[in-house]
């Protein structure tokens, strides 16, 4: 299948150009049967809160997808090569207009995939480095880092989260696949739903 994916920040950016681009790209390559995707969303979002999430799931080998450029997946570097590598992994061709690319079941798209996978280990290295040398810098001026000892924390990954939880479990859901959502222990769910009598 071919899809056409296209993100806008704000209600007051228009998703127009870009339609626009897509269908001179697609009738000058003479593709057809094309399923649009469109939304209004932050390039910072994770892609799993984002329709394009849904997107990466649903694609199959042989798919392509079409944006008029490479920043449409995200606003950081890390996050744009995570993507590519997933679709490029699971066999979906992507085209990116604006920067001519073609990444698809070709030598030259796996060297590609070769770069964005040591591209984004390469960026998470640099991002813990400067993360540990912001922390040392903080701490040789005197700043606070973390919790003070004994100290509880007042936020938790939990928190504010009752009520859906709530919605949930009333819905059939386990406990396990909760715990997995929300990325914390059986028993950390557990221990939580105990203190706001969820059953």
């Amino acid at each position: 299948m071919n899809y056409a994916y296209i993100r806008v920040s704000t209600n007051v950016q228009t998703v127009q150009n870009q339609k626009l681009a897509i269908r001179e790209y697609a009738k000058y390559h003479r593709l057809t049967k094309i399923t649009w995707i469109s939304e209004t969303i932050s390039g910072t979002k994770q892609p799993e809160k984002r329709k394009l999430g849904e997107l990466l799931n649903s694609v199959q080998k042989d798919d392509v997808i079409i944006i008029t450029e490479l920043s449409r997946l995200g606003r950081s570097l890390m996050m744009i090569l995570d993507v590519l590598q997933m679709l490029l992994e699971k066999g979906v061709k992507v085209i990116a207009i604006k920067e001519g690319y073609e990444l698809g079941d070709n030598i030259q798209s796996k060297v590609l995939a070769f770069a964005f996978g040591l591209s984004a280990e390469i960026e998470r290295a640099l991002l813990s480095e400067r993360t540990k040398q912001g922390l040392e810098r903080a701490r040789k001026q005197g700043k606070q880092i973390g919790r003070r000892k004994g100290q509880k924390s007042r936020h938790y990954k939990l928190t504010g989260k009752a009520a859906y939880i709530k919605r949930q479990r009333l819905m059939g859901r386990s406990k396990l696949s909760l715990a997995k959502e929300f990325c914390v222990t059986w028993s950390t769910l557990n221990n939580f739903m105990h203190t706001k009598s969820i059953v």
